[in-house]
């Protein structure tokens, strides 16, 4: 049964990431944001190529589009499952990132998947994680005025503070169980895993950040489409 709802909750989480929430709403501007910018179907791309409200458009969508599911399933399951809900929300959630980025009716060519990560991870209601990772997240980005370094500082701290609450008892798995903590350390790696995806797919932006080519983040438009010429 449990085989049957992992599967399930990652077929269900992949439908949901197949909303590109960029690719939608550049279509309605008339402009395809994978042809602009970093070329990416993104949060950040979004705003630098439409602007600000769609900036925040495409992150509210990209958001929601794991978040919200990830929510219910969290209060559903722990009805059900109490020692081990988290692990089918995680499921659901990594569903969630790859259809955002690599949806199959885009030639498997989405998004970086950090909005929709960022969703997975508020819809597990652990306010700790929330609480700490916003802070790191903004407190990067302030410091360093790039979105790929928080971004990629964001997908590590989620991986190491998971993995913290985990082995500290934190979380709903019993660690004194052996059935409960293999699927806690299963969670564990599935985590592990949406961040090195995201993390890798920011490769573009480190090699940039190598050659001091990458651009800092500005909520001001900053790419030219044709409709700007």
């Amino acid at each position: 049964m449990t085989i049957f709802l992992r599967i399930m909750c990652l077929a269900v989480g992949y439908a949901f990431g197949l909303i590109e929430t960029g690719v939608l709403y550049g279509k309605i501007k008339g402009v395809d944001l994978r042809k602009y910018g970093s070329g990416n179907a993104g949060t950040t791309n979004a705003l630098r190529v439409l602007g600000p409200k769609a900036g925040l458009v495409v992150f509210i969508g990209d958001f929601c589009k794991s978040f919200l599911p990830c929510l219910i399933a969290n209060l559903v399951f722990r009805h059900f499952y109490p020692n081990t809900y988290l692990l089918f929300v995680i499921y659901l959630g990594f569903g969630a990132v790859l259809g955002h980025i690599f949806p199959f009716y885009l030639k498997f060519k989405g998004g970086k998947g950090i909005a929709t990560t960022g969703g997975a991870i508020v819809g597990l209601l652990n306010p700790w994680m929330i609480i700490i990772l916003l802070a790191v997240f903004v407190a990067t980005l302030a410091i360093t005025k790039y979105m790929s370094v928080a971004s990629i500082t964001l997908m590590s701290g989620i991986a190491i503070m998971y993995a913290i609450l985990l082995f500290m008892g934190k979380l709903c798995f019993d660690m004194s169980v052996s059935a409960e903590k293999a699927m806690g350390i299963e969670s564990l790696i599935i985590i592990i895993f949406i961040a090195g995806i995201a993390i890798y797919k920011h490769k573009a932006n480190i090699i940039r950040l190598k050659n001091h080519e990458e651009n800092r983040f500005t909520f001001k438009k900053s790419v030219k489409t044709d409709e700007d010429k």
